[in-house]
């Protein structure tokens, strides 16, 4: 059997295509798979953003409730906390959307939202605290605030809400019963509060309604239309007063590995990775190619001299 340099060609060209169909992972798919994985990870490792309006977020706060003795002269210090749906902040600002809207009127009322001409809020005092990262908002509220009868004593409780950007009432806080004497300043009522979460940055109204405890009726309230302190609050909760981390810049003079991104360091491994998958795969088909392929037409030229 005789074979001709063209055909020995054309059998060589042959092989080395069987061999280059092996090779299905070339540089170009890698680089794309590395961009893929990388994506995929900074998407996974992203946190929400707390300040994002549209994030549906319960709110918790914890407040310090001083049921008498003013801040001067605490006495019986309680401590709860308050859980609340997901604060609202679009709609018109209606008080009958409130407890005193929907209470029934209390003694010496006019109208189902007036409260009752017995009881008043004689004052409310506003001082806000912690702000961490300095940006002009804050998440404490020390408020302070004297209900005032007619009557020489009375008991009553106070339910506080909170309007984001003019938006509606929100409850914020709920009081313990408390004892007013008359038109006396000596029973002031303090609540410091602390918001923890669920309140976005903004500039924040505070409304304060007053009820009966014996059968819930609505006696007073008192808002920023009524008083200036209880308006236009620069607010939002702890999440957001992360104070600001200085920005650290790392700079290598030719020795250790510096701050190399976590991303790069998981693309060069992937790429090493699937390098060496590569690699073995096509020594392992090459060998196959080799042992199921025919003898080489070189080979059969060599066998046919020695005959002749």
């Amino acid at each position: 059997m005789i074979t001709s340099s063209e055909d020995c060609a054309t059998e060589v060209f042959d092989m080395s295509r069987k061999i280059e169909s092996v090779n299905i992972i070339n540089p170009r798919s890698v680089i794309i798979l590395s961009l893929i994985v990388m994506c995929i990870s900074g998407a996974a490792l992203a946190e929400p953003e707390p300040g994002n309006p549209g994030a549906v977020e319960e709110r918790m706060s914890i407040t310090r409730h001083t049921v008498s003795g003013g801040r001067d002269n605490p006495v019986d210090v309680v401590e709860t906390t308050e859980d609340y749906a997901a604060l609202v902040t679009a709609g018109d600002r209606n008080k009958a959307d409130t407890r005193g809207g929907l209470a029934k009127p209390g003694p010496g009322s006019v109208g189902a939202e007036s409260g009752s001409h017995d009881f008043w809020i004689y004052e409310a005092d506003v001082i806000l605290f912690n702000d961490d990262d300095g940006d002009g908002y804050f998440y404490g509220i020390d408020l302070l605030f004297d209900a005032d009868t007619i009557y020489g004593v009375a008991d009553v409780y106070a339910v506080l809400y909170l309007s984001y950007e003019g938006g509606p009432w929100n409850e914020y806080a709920v009081t313990e019963d408390f004892t007013i004497f008359g038109a006396s300043g000596s029973d002031e009522y303090v609540l410091v509060t602390e918001l923890m979460s669920g309140y976005p940055t903004g500039s924040y109204d505070l409304l304060i309604e007053l009820f009966d405890p014996f059968d819930g009726a609505f006696l007073a309230s008192l808002g920023p239309v009524d008083s200036s302190e209880l308006g236009y609050l620069p607010l939002e909760d702890f999440d957001r007063d992360a104070p600001v981390q200085e920005a650290r810049v790392v700079i290598n003079h030719g020795s250790g590995g510096g701050g190399i991104d976590g991303w790069f360091l998981s693309a060069l491994f992937l790429i090493l990775f699937v390098s060496a998958i590569r690699k073995i795969w096509r020594r392992r088909n090459d060998v196959l190619t080799r042992i199921d392929s025919p003898a080489p037409c070189w080979r059969n030229n060599t066998n046919e001299q020695h005959r002749i």
